[in-house]
C-alpha cells in the first residue's frame, strides 16, 4: 500500500510540477508578464514554500521534490514578473 501511495504521489507531483515549465519558459523568452497576477504568484509561492517545508518535516520525498522544483519555477516567474513590471 505504501508503494502505491508513493507512486501516486510521484505521478501527481510530476504532473503539477511540469505544468509550470511552459509558463516559465515563455516568460523567460518573451519577458512578457503583464497578464500574470502578482498577487496569485506571491501567494502561490508562499503556499509552495510551506508545502516544501511540510514535506521536509514529514520526510515525504514526493512532496519535497515536487514542491522544491515547483518553487524554483514559480519563483523564477514571480521574480521576472516583478523585474519586468
Amino acid at each position: 500500500m505504501e508503494t502505491t501511495a508513493s507512486i501516486l504521489g510521484f505521478v501527481a507531483a510530476f504532473c503539477t510540477t511540469v505544468s509550470f515549465i511552459p509558463q516559465a519558459l515563455r516568460v523567460i523568452k518573451t519577458k512578457h508578464t503583464k497578464d500574470l497576477s502578482l498577487a496569485m504568484y506571491s501567494m502561490f509561492n508562499i503556499g509552495i514554500l510551506l508545502w516544501l517545508l511540510y514535506g521536509i518535516v514529514i520526510v515525504s520525498w514526493p512532496m519535497i521534490l515536487a514542491n522544491g522544483i515547483t518553487f524554483l519555477l514559480t519563483s523564477t516567474i514571480l521574480y521576472l514578473k516583478i523585474r519586468y513590471k
